[in-house]
């Protein structure tokens, strides 16, 4: 298998892209992006992006894939990732990616904390 993200062709939606994930990745996938929709503003938008399901809330907000052997969350700031790093022992992250399990999502709460993190990151960018 390739080392990009699962899926042979590039997905035309989200929902492409989940249905081409083998399990437990997609239940696992399909957590991490209820949790995300749960905190994202109404008028964030989800599509692909850089092959990916992504949100994008005033500019990139949070991606998150399935790789032949474990899931990653992009936050898409490496100082997010630096401020929760307490938060993110026993994952494994480098400047862009968390690291985690097929077959266990990240906690619902530690991901609303990073999207939150990212929300205001975004806000706080454009009103500059």
């Amino acid at each position: 298998m390739k080392k990009a993200a699962i899926g042979s062709t590039a997905p035309k939606d989200v929902d492409e892209y989940l249905a081409g994930v083998p399990e437990p990745a997609r239940t696992t996938l399909n957590k991490i992006r209820a949790t995300i929709r749960s905190v994202v503003p109404p008028e964030a938008t989800e599509g692909i992006s850089y092959g990916m399901p992504a949100f994008k809330y005033k500019g990139p907000l949070m991606g998150y894939a399935a790789f032949a052997r474990h899931c990653s969350l992009f936050p898409m700031s490496g100082s997010v990732i630096e401020a929760f790093q307490d938060d993110l022992k026993g994952y494994h992250t480098s400047k862009g990616t968390i690291q985690f399990a097929m077959d266990k999502p990240l906690p619902a709460a530690l991901v609303k904390k990073l999207v939150k993190a990212r929300i205001a990151q975004n806000e706080l960018k454009k009103q500059r």
